[in-house]
């Protein structure tokens, strides 16, 4: 495929997500096998596209006049981004849409003159554009991250690194950088078991899936900032954890290599579906001390007769998302005041259920990857609130005995827990809370 047909395959896509409303790894799937013409090239190239345009959605629509996102076309978005994302000038975008086969119809007057303006016309867009997200959401972000909010979501707006996680049952972060030396690996700043990779010309990372580190357990992928709320979770060797909301396992793993195949974790979740890719991970982890309790039907309780047995409780709670933007640039658009309100009820639903498993003096690390106060440090209050044998333990307190530079940057100032983000770690928007059973 031409650049130009790329470009039209793009505006296509983009078109059918929003119009939809779905996700955009389904439409570009669905895209791919209806045009099984283009090659894998052609289709990372689009998809690559796809996603610096949802990033960028308010801001794209924004420079091509457009302050209404929901009435910006996918056409105004797509040479929005190209403009914004890709540093293409308003003559190169010209050459791109000719009206040729295959090719976008040619830039009217308007979108030319708009196109040469670009980013200067953003100074004076409010900052849901500039930082390209809902502006319902805010008041509540402008109170979790103040004066620093834009540059916080306009970090959230740009592509993520692919982090890798060592596992340190198999290896040392050594190992999987010489393993890896191919690849031009670097060691993340704050993770002491963390790997980055750049992206490639397609803005893409490497198939990490299929290189030997991985295929051997060696290496799991897993952002920086997941690696960081794993490790402050507290998990002792020897100890007995409980991961509540294990899903895909991600970060059981991280919890089995951190106490070193000592003791016992519980790994379960609410959704067998969830839970189906860890036992595959487990075994090529060589994690041999979690087990896995699958619930059998729905209401059903896997962990009965595990009450107050339990030295951590790990609850990685269902959230938004706001902070995995930078990989999930459609979620953002998705996201309705509904939605939050549902995962308000099912963030305190779970914490109590954590708590029945804790035994005195056990803990319970509290773990979103959201960046909003009502999902984080609020739903920490009212927890304790209605749990008044709890307390919660000071940030500070977390962090001490690890050797995690740069961490002291991240907390936040309700004292609720740890708040990190994009523009400050560098990482996806991560909050822990931890609080302690009192004996």
């Amino acid at each position: 495929m031409t650049p130009a047909a790329r470009l039209s395959a793009a505006i296509e896509v983009l078109g059918d997500i929003v119009a939809r409303r779905r996700p955009a790894a389904d439409a570009l799937k669905d895209w791919g096998l209806a045009h099984r013409f283009a090659g894998s090239k052609d289709r990372a190239s689009i998809a690559s596209l796809v996603y610096d345009a949802l990033r960028r959605r308010a801001s794209a629509a924004w420079i091509l006049g457009i302050s209404r996102v929901e009435e910006a076309s996918a056409r105004a978005v797509v040479l929005g981004t190209l403009r914004l994302a890709r540093g293409l000038s308003a003559g190169r975008i010209g050459e791109l849409c000719d009206g040729s086969r295959f090719a976008p119809a040619p830039l009217t007057p308007r979108e030319r003159e708009h196109l040469e303006a670009g980013e200067t016309s953003l100074t004076a867009a409010p900052d849901p554009v500039a930082g390209d997200f809902p502006e319902w959401l805010a008041p509540s972000l402008k109170k979790a991250l103040g004066a620093s909010l834009l540059a916080e979501m306009q970090a959230l707006a740009r592509r993520a690194p692919l982090d890798l996680r060592v596992n340190t049952l198999k290896g040392k972060r050594e190992d999987g950088m010489t393993t890896l030396s191919h690849l031009d690996p670097a060691a993340t700043p704050l993770s002491p078991f963390g790997i980055r990779l750049p992206h490639g010309e397609d803005g893409r990372g490497p198939s990490v899936q299929s290189e030997p580190a991985f295929l051997h357990g060696l290496i799991e992928i897993q952002d920086e900032g997941s690696q960081i709320v794993s490790l402050l979770a507290g998990m002792k060797p020897g100890e007995t954890a409980i991961d509540l909301c294990a899903g895909g396992g991600g970060k059981t793993l991280a919890l089995a290599a951190i106490a070193q195949n000592e003791g016992r974790i519980i790994a379960t979740d609410d959704d067998q579906r969830r839970l189906a890719p860890i036992h595959a991970r487990l075994q090529r982890a060589g994690a041999n001390n979690v087990e896995v309790r699958t619930p059998r039907r729905r209401g059903d309780e896997p962990l009965a007769g595990f009450e107050e047995k339990a030295d951590l409780v790990l609850v990685d709670a269902p959230c938004t998302g706001v902070g995995t933007w930078r990989r999930n640039p459609d979620a953002k658009w998705r996201v309705r005041q509904g939605s939050l309100e549902r995962r308000l009820v099912e963030q305190d639903a779970v914490l109590d259920r954590a708590a029945r498993f804790v035994k005195p003096a056990g803990r319970i690390a509290y773990v979103t990857c959201s960046l909003l106060p009502e999902e984080n440090g609020e739903r920490v209050a009212s927890f304790l609130e209605r749990q008044p044998d709890w307390r919660c333990l000071p940030p500070e307190r977390l962090v001490a005995g690890f050797s995690l530079a740069g961490l002291a940057a991240c907390q936040t100032t309700d004292a609720m827990g740890l708040l990190l983000t994009p523009a400050r770690c560098g990482t996806d928007g991560f909050f822990l809370s931890v609080f302690e059973r009192k004996k």
